[in-house]
Order: C-alpha cells, then structure tokens, then sequence
C-alpha cells in the first residue's frame, strides 16, 4: 500500500460519526505485534521510544534519534502510522517545518505537535509561537501531497493544571489551532463529560482524547462526540509493568512459572519473519 493510500485511509478516520482506538507503540516489534489485532492505524509514543532507550519523556530524545525510531515504526506495517514530534524538536517554525517534512520522508501519514513548554511558571508556549508552528507545519505537509492528517495538542490538563479556566484555554487555543491548520485537536488529561461536550461543541475539528482507566468506554466518548482515542505511552508503561512483574516473581518465587505466559517463541518467529 503506497503512502499515499494509507495517508487517505488515515484522514478519512477522522470522518465517520463512531471514534477510532489509536494504539501507540514504540518500536518495529510493537508496531508488528500489534498491526494484525485489527487496528485501523497506529501511532507512535514518544514516550516510549524515550523509555526503550533507558531515559525519561519529554524532551531527552534528539530528533534525529525520534525520527529513526518513527521510520522503523512505519517500515514494519502497511497500517497508517501518525508520529508523535512532541514540541518539533525546535522552537522556530521553519525548523519544525523541516521535521514535519523528515517525518513524511520517514513514512508517516500524521503527526502530533504539542505546545507545553517545560516551564511550570509557564506551561504553554505562547500562542502566536505555536500558531506560526502549526501553520508552517501545514505548509510543509501540503507541500509533501500528501493528505496529512495534523494533531494539534494542547497541554494545560497534562500540565498539571484544572478547572474552567485550564478548560477555556484548551478550548481557545484547539480553535486557534484548528484555524492555523489542524486537522484535530488534542488535549490529554481532559476527562470532565461536560468539558468534553462543550470542547466537542465548540471547537471546529475531530476531538482526539486519552483511552485510559477511569474514563469511558468507546461507545461512552462516541456519545459524547470524540473521534479519536489514543493509548498515549501507556501500552509501553503496561509492556514495562509485566517485564517488572515477571523479573520479581522469578525473584521471590525461585521458578521459572512467572514466566508461564510468554508468547510462544515459535509465534513470535512466524510473526516476525
């Protein structure tokens, strides 16, 4: 499937009334364990990728070392795949214009770029900084031919911060981005029902959430308008706590029992050869 077939498949996800699940992975063997389950996309965690390489999230991965991890991701399924860039990996917009246009290069249909800024005396970058990337972001993608599929996320809740005025900013800010170009809108951490009615309502594109314990199930965000879920790093945290669970029952159980319910090799031989 060429890339520009899984690039429409993707958009046209983004379309249908029911959301979709986004599961996020982290490298080649994920994305290949995962792409025959019957998802319709994958998208990559940049979490994950930071935690396989033994370092914390959020801004310890170069992007010359994200970008390679995304292409091996693209390159071991015909499932569409959307990258997580987290900020660009560069505060001018032409540099994140320049990534944006690697990342394609690499084989991906859709990106992430998120305006939190590290800062917690300032948790969001300022909006015209991240509205001058986004539309060079556009600018860069349109230029490819490619149908790109831009996720604009905002970051107020996974800052840390709550309460109608966390939420009236999401809300201004996923408008703004929807205007500059954004084909969706992400704000992790936001699970009130009535805040996510109300950013379904009033911001004009798809509404992409977090799927994670506590919140509801499919048909729950369908009801309430969400399009688009993804797994965020959880899949990679849930594939570390078992690695943990197992190495401690070794530990404290002195049989090899613990490990009982690994993936027969033979399996993941045919899987990945």
């Amino acid at each position: 499937m060429s890339q520009a077939t899984r690039a429409a498949a993707f958009q046209a996800l983004h379309r249908t009334p029911q959301p979709f699940l986004l599961p996020n992975v982290w490298d080649a063997g994920s994305a290949r364990l995962l792409a025959p389950l019957g998802f319709a996309a994958l998208g990559t965690t940049s979490a994950g990728v930071a935690f396989a390489l033994g370092r914390a999230d959020q801004g310890h991965v170069s992007r010359d070392e994200m970008l390679a991890a995304v292409g091996a991701i693209a390159g071991a399924t015909e499932l569409p795949v959307t990258a997580d860039l987290e900020a660009g990996y560069a505060d001018g917009p032409q540099d994140v214009a320049e990534t944006v246009r690697l990342a394609i290069a690499a084989g991906v249909v859709g990106c992430n770029l998120e305006d939190g800024s590290g800062d917690p005396a300032e948790p969001l970058v300022p909006l015209e900084l991240m509205l001058a990337k986004l539309r060079a972001a556009r600018a860069a993608a349109d230029a490819s031919g490619l149908p790109f599929v831009l996720n604009a996320r905002t970051d107020g809740f996974w800052a840390g911060g709550n309460g109608e005025a966390v939420l009236a900013e999401a809300i201004r800010r996923g408008r703004a981005y929807a205007e500059a170009g954004a084909d969706c809108v992400f704000i992790p951490l936001l699970r009130e029902e009535a805040g996510i009615r109300r950013a379904v309502a009033e911001i004009p594109a798809p509404l992409n959430l977090l799927f994670l314990p506590g919140g509801p199930d499919l048909a729950g965000y369908a009801a309430l308008g969400v399009r688009r879920l993804s797994t965020g790093g959880a899949l990679a945290r849930a594939a570390l706590g078992e690695l943990r669970r197992a190495a401690q029952a070794l530990l404290t159980s002195g049989t090899p029992a613990a490990l009982a319910g690994a993936i027969p090799h033979a399996e993941i031989q045919k899987l990945f050869g």
